[in-house]
């Protein structure tokens, strides 16, 4: 059997690219957080060797894909925005998902969002927002951090305890989170237990003051949810009790539906 997946391993590997991977790699650092780097930076992010870097970093901004700022550090250019919004137009579940959500959006007044699981971070794939909703600057493309937003807690809730441990560090744990945030694995644990028997996500002000959510999962043909969707709040206007009510019903609906489609694919 190890014969075996090592041979496997290596015809797998002998079309890796490496200098491709590398590049993509640098790309990978920049995120909601990480807007722009200097050469240093990626080399201590990466362990890239500074003139490799020099030459991949070069090589993205002749491109388009990293743009050059006057103090040296770069950014991601238009080409990965270009990359970005035609995987989004091109999926499955963002297509099949925008009519429910929007009759969710324009049913309950509220914010309503898509994402799925990215490492530690929940990617945000369609947002339709309620403009009093000011708590939270999140747009589609944002990641979170999974731990302190209810889709992502959702989706870490189905994680094995093995895939857990492989995702998540001391650093899924920020100290800029809302007032009610988990600081520790154990505290987060917690949360994801109860997930689990409810079937269901609450985030309350976990991710900022003044926010709450109410997160359920998308199902395609595997057991496992490919996604979630949630209803975000004011604080000002609901308190949890309502996000277990009228709205976690509707929210369920929309699941359901969004579900049903995918599985007609």
């Amino acid at each position: 059997m190890n014969s075996l997946t090592n041979r496997s391993e290596k015809a797998a590997n002998q079309y890796r690219i490496e200098s491709l991977s590398k590049g993509l790699l640098v790309l990978r650092l920049f995120n909601e957080s990480t807007v722009s780097l200097k050469l240093r930076q990626i080399c201590d992010l990466t362990g890239i060797p500074m003139p490799t870097a020099f030459r991949i970093v070069a090589t993205l901004e002749e491109d388009g894909f990293l743009e050059r700022s006057a103090d040296g550090s770069v950014q991601p250019g238009v080409a990965v925005l270009s990359l970005g919004s035609a995987a989004l137009r091109g999926s499955n579940l963002v297509q099949v998902s925008e009519r429910p959500l929007r009759h969710l959006a324009e049913t309950t007044g509220e914010t309503v969002n898509l994402g799925v699981l990215l490492g530690d971070q929940v990617l945000y794939l369609a947002r339709m927002r309620n403009a009093d909703l000011v708590t939270a600057n999140i747009q589609v493309g944002s990641t979170l951090p999974a731990a302190y937003t209810s889709m992502g807690k959702l989706l870490l809730a189905w994680l094995s305890p093995v895939e857990l441990d492989e995702r998540l560090t001391t650093q899924s744990f920020s100290p800029d989170a809302g007032p009610n945030a988990v600081r520790t694995r154990s505290e987060l644990d917690a949360r994801l237990e109860l997930i689990r028997r409810e079937g269901f996500s609450i985030q309350d002000q976990e991710l900022a003051l003044g926010l709450r959510s109410v997160s359920v999962p998308v199902f395609g043909r595997a057991p496992a949810p490919v996604a979630a969707i949630n209803i975000a709040v004011s604080s000002a206007r609901h308190d949890v009790a309502s996000l277990r009510g009228v709205l976690l019903d509707q929210l369920r609906e929309t699941a359901d539906d969004i579900s049903l489609r995918l599985r007609a694919l």
